[in-house]
């Protein structure tokens, strides 16, 4: 993807009047916000592209048969422009490589699944990988020393990736998973959690905001022990200097840094 443009030390977002780029790489990514941007433009081209495109049709013989280009009405050709302009979003969103892929399709809904079966593979695949994913998440454990923020951005790529695949776990399975993945040193976090919360209808980022704050609070506590016990070990080494005369200034130096 194209580097992002810097000003004034931040990096700029991109265009929101470009549709999102992609070169091969994270197509799951990539598909989430190509679909997005289709709705964002106009809702009808994403309906293209997911149902395929609108042919017009006339009756001959009592027979439906597809009309030809110069029987279009006006009706017609309006939404057969449809096709075309999700074409042309489509393609201005391709690499050169991704583009030679799809070149021939003539809709944008065969660009669509053409797309999803090189980077996603057939059903076959699919089940393959939604089992895989579903191992992760079975066994999805925060690490030593994780921060909550880290966990959770693990934890939401595994979900992100299940939902692209149509595999999607309700807002009650995701909280007591993410509860019973903490470590015993939260066992008191969570014991609070279940007793004070309906689990049942905690929504995710309330649950994530609740273990984020309990965290800080923690981590304060550690810091003031942490002082504390410094200040102990220097007023002993003041001590024991006092009493024995024996500490010159390499042995506090050095108290200073085991301490």
């Amino acid at each position: 993807m194209a580097n992002l443009r810097v000003k004034n030390g931040f990096s700029e977002g991109q265009s929101t009047s470009r549709p999102p780029y992609f070169d091969g790489t994270n197509y799951t990514c990539w598909k989430a916000r190509m679909k997005i941007y289709l709705q964002s433009v106009d809702h009808q081209l994403w309906l293209n592209v997911s149902n395929g495109p609108y042919i017009p049709i006339k009756i001959v013989n009592n027979i439906e048969v597809p009309k030809l280009e110069n029987e279009f009405d006006e009706h017609d050709m309006k939404k057969c422009s449809l096709n075309a302009s999700a074409i042309n979003c489509l393609y201005c969103a391709l690499s050169n490589d991704e583009f030679n892929r799809v070149c021939m399709c003539s809709s944008a809904y065969e660009i669509w699944k053409t797309l999803e079966v090189t980077h996603e593979g057939t059903n076959q695949v699919k089940e393959t990988k939604i089992s895989m994913l579903v191992h992760n998440y079975e066994l999805f454990k925060m690490e030593e020393n994780e921060p909550i923020g880290d966990m959770f951005t693990r934890f939401t790529n595994i979900l992100n990736a299940l939902k692209n695949l149509g595999k999607v776990y309700s807002t009650s399975e995701n909280v007591r998973k993410i509860l019973r993945s903490l470590p015993k040193s939260w066992e008191a976090k969570v014991t609070a959690i279940q007793e004070a919360k309906d689990l049942t209808k905690l929504p995710l980022d309330e649950l994530v905001g609740s273990l984020m704050t309990h965290e800080i609070t923690m981590n304060g506590h550690m810091e003031e022990e942490s002082k504390k016990k410094k200040s102990i070990a220097l007023k002993s080494i003041k001590v024991d200097s006092e009493d024995e005369d024996v500490l010159d200034e390499d042995d506090v130096a050095y108290f200073t840094r085991k301490y």
